[in-house]
């Protein structure tokens, strides 16, 4: 998903954004932290054996669905922090659904299908969850030094001072997943987080494909999938990923809750 351009077009670009190196550095560490939590959260099929489950029961989808609106209503000021003991609660019930339901287990994707819509959650619990933080930053680092090496290969040449301070400002960049997440707040203080991300369209075949290698009919439905010729409309759709994390009962536990929508329908 990541839009390429030649050597020309880079030099463009550094030339228009030059004059703040740091900005254009956290601009593609945004980019990056986004697509790895993307991949993170849908290769579990290629990677971890998860199943894909299409029977979720459309009145648990909806619960979560009106539950996780909830709470992302309820979070403290501008933080990711659930800190309203109703909050607490709806969320540590459903990070408990799969312990409370045989219907639901973790690791694996519970679908539900609409029309047009498409509604997904899917559990981690215990060694799933360390697992995830491991793949999050995999994927993250790749991403990152991978751009690097390309930017000095592209712009390198080039002694004057805002495109050195840009690539120091690149090299300069050392996050983990696992702090941007909260993850030993979260295990210290037993708190409760959601977090959301969204994009007005994203590629349903880049998701099913290269992320989760399932043809886009087992995920979006054959009523919904693109024709084998798609146009980059029927490929468009929108997204937002509730990432529900707690420690509820005192296991680590992850929710991640995922809508997606054709673009040519209303919105949520």
């Amino acid at each position: 998903m990541f839009d390429e351009s030649d050597d020309n077009q880079r030099d463009d670009a550094a030339d228009e954004k030059s004059a703040n190196p740091a900005e254009r550095a956290r601009e593609k560490f945004d980019e990056f932290r986004m697509h790895a939590e993307l991949a993170a959260v849908f290769e579990g099929k290629r990677k971890f054996e998860a199943e894909l489950r299409t029977k979720l029961d459309p009145d648990v989808a909806r619960d979560i669905q009106r539950t996780v609106a909830r709470l992302e209503k309820s979070r403290a000021a501008d933080t990711p922090l659930l800190a309203d003991p109703a909050a607490v609660a709806d969320a540590a019930r459903l990070l408990n659904l799969p312990t409370t339901s045989d219907a639901l287990s973790t690791n694996d994707y519970h679908i539900h299908r609409r029309p047009g819509e498409v509604m997904i959650a899917r559990w981690l619990a215990g060694e799933q969850v360390e697992t995830f933080y491991q793949r999050y930053q995999a994927h993250f680092d790749a991403a990152l030094n991978q751009y690097r090496l390309e930017e000095r290969q592209s712009l390198g040449w080039r002694q004057d001072p805002q495109t050195l301070k840009y690539l120091d400002a690149l090299d300069a960049i050392e996050v983990k997943m696992a702090d941007r997440y909260l993850r030993d707040p979260i295990r210290q203080h037993k708190l409760f987080i959601l977090s959301t991300q969204s994009a007005d369209e994203i590629d349903i075949l880049y998701l099913s494909d290269y992320l989760m290698s399932v043809e886009p009919a087992e995920l979006v439905g054959s009523a919904s999938a693109p024709s084998d010729t798609p146009s980059e409309q029927e490929r468009a759709w929108f997204y937002k990923l509730f990432a529900l994390r707690g420690v509820p009962d005192g296991e680590e536990r992850m929710m991640f809750f995922m809508f997606l929508q054709k673009s040519d329908d209303s919105g949520w």
